[in-house]
């Protein structure tokens, strides 16, 4: 939504690993295993896989979804960036209980083209499974299996829940309830990102 309404580039650490799995290398095909069983791929792999990615589309703003994950991450995207001479404009923290992760994740439909988001209930997709933007199929992800997610949970509360009190001494940091339906939710990022333009 951000891309679309923003024209500002967008990746997460899930999408160029799961660009890499289709291409099938030998990274891909590790990561995809590692995803599978509900671990976060190591750290020197995500960070050197964003700075790739910041050389080909960070030029004009950009958004992570899910980066940092860690605190060695969130350090080393610092390094990364004052190496560009930039900084981090926004951080945007979703709360989000665990019961609505659940709910979510039961439901979740990706396109496996374009990496677009869905739910089985959003505007008729378990009818339709395509995608409105590419036309790619839209899937249920491997990982989103209930014993993977209680793995994933425990790795958040114990290598990400941390980022918070890193993150709180900068003035960037923004909570937001993820709680509410998706346009609620955007409308709250929507608002800072132009807030923060003007």
């Amino acid at each position: 939504m951000i891309t679309r309404h923003f024209a500002i580039a967008v990746t997460s650490p899930g999408m160029i690993l799961r660009r890499e799995r289709d291409l099938e290398t030998p990274l891909g095909l590790q990561a995809d295993e590692t995803s599978k069983q509900g671990g976060l791929v190591s750290d020197e792999i995500i960070i050197h896989l964003i700075e790739d990615w910041l050389n080909l589309h960070g030029q004009d703003g950009f958004v992570f979804d899910g980066f940092p994950r860690t605190l060695t991450q969130a350090q080393r995207l610092e390094e990364i960036l004052t190496k560009r001479e930039t900084t981090l404009d926004l951080v945007l923290w979703l709360e989000v209980s665990e019961e609505t992760v659940h709910d979510r994740i039961a439901g979740r439909l990706q396109c496996r083209r374009c990496g677009f988001t869905t739910s089985l209930t959003s505007a008729g997709f378990a009818a339709r499974s395509v995608c409105p933007y590419c036309d790619g199929p839209l899937i249920r992800r491997n990982d989103d299996d209930a014993s993977v997610l209680q793995t994933r949970l425990t790795e958040f509360k114990n290598k990400t829940e941390p980022l918070l009190s890193y993150y709180e001494k900068n003035d960037a940091l923004h909570r937001i309830d993820g709680n509410r339906d998706r346009d609620a939710v955007f409308a709250d990022i929507a608002a800072l990102i132009e807030n923060h333009s003007k």
